[in-house]
């Protein structure tokens, strides 16, 4: 069920991330956000549990998903910028 929480709780950090962090940059579709949004929310529980901010069977909350997709988010910008001007 852990997995599972973590899909939609990424899926909906994703859609949150986005509105929070506008840019020319942003991945456009559904899918890519969802995917960066879930992408986010493991970054976070990984994060969260190498840090001890949750046990090992804990998954990040709604909000250090937001914030984990908003940081893979910002990494995507700076990448996709950077490939731009070559």
């Amino acid at each position: 069920m852990g997995l599972i929480w973590t899909l939609i709780i990424g899926f909906v950090a994703g859609i949150v991330a986005k509105f929070v962090m506008p840019g020319p940059n942003e991945p456009s579709g559904f899918v890519l956000t969802t995917v960066l949004g879930i992408v986010g929310a493991f970054v976070a529980t990984f994060l969260g549990q190498m840090l001890g901010w949750y046990r090992a069977d804990q998954s990040a909350g709604f909000i250090g998903a937001v914030v984990g997709a908003i940081v893979v988010l910002a990494i995507w910008g700076m990448v996709t910028s950077s490939r731009q001007r070559m």
